[in-house]
């Protein structure tokens, strides 16, 4: 299979990306420049963290504008899988690929933090071997919180669509293990379809 990690404009976790897919699974990545609209045929496509162009509007807004978005959307709209990570899933949100927002965390404060995470959809790509024990993973954010109104709620729910969920180190789902606030402790969707996903910890 062949990867692509889109960088904008302060992008800062592309280069993890690309060393993990190597080191890991021995896979080619190229790196896609944001103003570019030629995806190299690739099969999976990335969005990193970090701060595109700044996020002086709101996180992952100006992002959407970038030359190369208009054939990731196309892209994703004919199946190809699509991964946003961090402000990666902000721009999906931004995008209409992903249903719902990133607002700022209730706190009003970047969190920087180790936290625990428990997969719950277990039909997809990216969940399907994880086991029912919870994960520490990293969060680094100011504006992770998801939310979504009761219907798109519901929706996620009856769909599977819920990826991963903010837990305790026991895997209990409580309010006092969500960092930033997120609408039923969620940090991580896909879309129906199950080829765009988008998660705000940094796996």
């Amino acid at each position: 299979m062949k990867f692509g990690v889109v960088i904008f404009p302060g992008s800062n976790c592309d280069k993890d990306i690309i060393l993990a897919i190597e080191r890991t699974i021995n896979q080619e990545v190229v790196e896609l420049w944001h103003k570019e609209t030629d995806l190299k045929n690739c099969d999976v496509i990335f969005l990193p963290g970090g701060f595109s162009y700044g996020d002086y509007l709101r996180s992952g807004a100006i992002a959407k504008f970038s030359p190369i978005m208009s054939k990731v959307i196309e892209f994703a709209n004919n199946g190809g899988y699509l991964v946003g990570i961090c402000n990666g899933f902000q721009i999906l949100t931004e995008s209409g690929l992903l249903p719902g927002a990133l607002l700022h965390n209730i706190s009003h404060k970047f969190i920087c933090k180790n936290i625990y995470l428990k997969a719950c959809s277990k039909n997809t790509l990216v969940t399907n071997k994880y086991s029912d024990f919870p994960v520490k993973i990293p969060i680094a954010h100011a504006e992770g919180r998801y939310f979504a109104e009761e219907k798109t709620l519901a929706s996620l729910i009856d769909n599977d669509q819920i990826l991963f969920k903010y837990c305790a180190k026991n895997g209990d789902i409580t309010d006092e293990a969500n960092p930033n606030g997120s609408s039923g402790n969620i940090a991580g969707i896909c879309n129906e379809e199950r080829n765009v996903f988008g998660m705000m910890p940094h796996p």
